[in-house]
């Protein structure tokens, strides 16, 4: 009897989770006018594989290339429109003030679109996958090492310097590995004071995690699948396992040495260690901390992120500065001309640096508008909730497409699909007809807590380059893009002209 009672309980539950429940949510939409795609069961509304032609050389409008998916829905459905993920409805909404809005989160109905507990434990399960307290308790934690003044950068960025300044002549360089090594060498020496080698070695695996990954597709999502002793699964349990492990040797060695008397005011993970350590709070009582498994979680969520945005992001540049070599002069002359006023990467005149770069750093916005490190940002109601003048029932994942609000001409103008940092020579909120829309970090209190420090990594590497060489894209490279947690470049080859020539502007 039990068998089948079992089997009765559950051909309900699915009855009710493939058709009863997405009908009622599906009903609820419909009925305050929002268009879109009808629910199929066992359908989704997935990408298909682009058909299009290559997207050409210097073309900036990378929508329909990068989601033609969402293109097409925007252009058949309107600016606020439904889709399907399997039973899940996902709302698209192309409005940068009803972004914000959801982003601040002021009502507390949305919550992050929970990732599967598998794609958790193979990639990071760090402070973007936390809601409540533990989240309040991370970010505070992780918030104190973000400032620049503690960042201990300044030596390995001058130490870079030196190290390139003896590049001459002409050379042909795939600067997409080399942006990669360089932020992996960045975060453990900066955030974690370990070697090179183990940042490299943390960095390859990582890479390879995602590969496979992403060669899984949806399958991943299917419960039990990851349990399959396949060659896939397999390998990419032993990558989890050796991360861990390379992790677990670089907190062992950091606890050793603060144990010996080292400052804890040193690096990111000195201060995630440091409520560990016997230390006591304002009233003397022991510091909360974290357990070790979450240090070990939030060391692979920033060796994650701090190897997908910054290369990214200084490739994006390079490529740009590489097709507009006007602009590439002028931030040139910028950099040159305060290397006269200052001796530079000696501190704390580099943090004047920082401040005072404007044509470097409307070039970055600029980047960052065109090609945002994210696609989009997902939420979820988990209870009902007004938006808009729509009433949102639990269980909708609202979707809030960057790329496409970034490349509005209602809100940037007819140029929209033209580099021009100029459009933000008098700041952020006056660069578009909406204060607020560019959003490459997100918004409100879950903002990315390093986009300091990405901006700050990005100046120096640029300001480096343009100080030692002239580039341009080689001939024979095509611009291609690929995309799975960000937009990113898949290929470049630039051409380093010799030092010799920006010598003379410094004449």
């Amino acid at each position: 009897m039990l068998p089948w009672s079992f089997l009765i309980f559950t051909l309900l539950w699915q009855a009710a989770r493939l058709w009863l429940r997405p009908r009622r949510l599906e009903r609820a939409l419909r009925a305050q006018g929002l268009p879109g795609r009808p629910y199929r069961p066992f359908t989704s509304d997935a990408p298909v594989k682009n058909q299009q032609s290559p997207m050409p050389l210097g073309c900036h409008d990378i929508v329909p290339y990068v989601v033609p998916l969402l293109h097409g829905a925007v252009q058949e459905h309107g600016r606020t429109s439904v889709s399907w993920n399997g039973p899940v409805p996902t709302v698209t909404i192309v409005d940068a003030r009803l972004t914000r809005e959801v982003m601040f989160g002021k009502s507390g109905h949305f919550e992050k679109f929970p990732r599967t507990r598998v794609l958790s434990r193979l990639l990071t399960n760090g402070l973007p996958r936390h809601e409540g307290e533990k989240w309040v308790k991370h970010r505070k934690i992780l918030g104190r090492a973000f400032h620049l003044e503690k960042l201990k950068v300044y030596r390995f960025f001058h130490e870079f310097a030196l190290l390139h300044s003896f590049c001459y002549g002409w050379c042909e360089v795939d600067v997409c590995p080399e942006f990669l090594i360089l932020a992996a060498d960045t975060i453990s020496r900066i955030a974690f004071g370990s070697s090179y080698l183990e940042g490299r070695r943390i960095l390859a695996l990582q890479s390879e995690q995602v590969d496979r990954i992403k060669a899984s597709g949806k399958m991943i999502s299917i419960p039990g699948y990851m349990s399959l002793p396949t060659k896939n699964n397999r390998r990419m349990r032993e990558i989890n396992n050796e991360i861990e492990s390379v992790l677990e040797g670089i907190i062992a060695k950091k606890m050793q040495a603060m144990q010996e008397g080292e400052s804890t005011k040193c690096d990111l993970l000195s201060l995630m260690l440091e409520p560990n350590m016997g230390k006591t709070d304002g009233n003397g009582r022991p510091a909360a901390g974290m357990t070790i498994e979450d240090v070990m979680e939030e060391c692979k969520m920033c060796y994650l992120a701090s190897t997908e945005t910054p290369p990214t992001l200084l490739a994006w540049t390079m490529i740009l500065l590489s097709m507009h070599p006007e602009w590439q002069d002028r931030a040139r002359e910028e950099v040159l001309g305060l290397l006269r006023l200052h001796v530079f990467f000696m501190q704390p005149q580099v943090l004047i640096l920082y401040q005072s770069m404007m044509q470097v750093t409307m070039i970055l916005y600029e980047v960052l508008r065109l090609y945002p490190p994210a696609i989009a940002f997902h939420r979820k109601t988990y209870k009902e909730t007004k938006l808009g003048g729509i009433t949102y029932p639990a269980g909708v994942v609202i979707e809030m497409p960057l790329l496409l609000i970034h490349h509005d001409p209602n809100i940037w103008g007819a140029d929209v699909h033209e580099f021009r940092p100029d459009r933000f020579a008098e700041g952020i909120s006056k660069a578009s007809n909406d204060p607020s829309a560019f959003l490459p970090f997100g918004w409100g209190p879950r903002i990315c807590i390093g986009q300091n420090f990405v901006l700050f990594e990005a100046k120096m590497v640029v300001c480096m380059i343009l100080q030692h060489f002239e580039f341009e894209l080689a001939p024979t490279e095509m611009e291609l893009v690929n995309v799975l947690l960000f937009i990113a470049c898949s290929h470049l080859s630039l051409v380093g002209i010799n030092n010799n020539r920006v010598q003379k502007h410094r004449a």
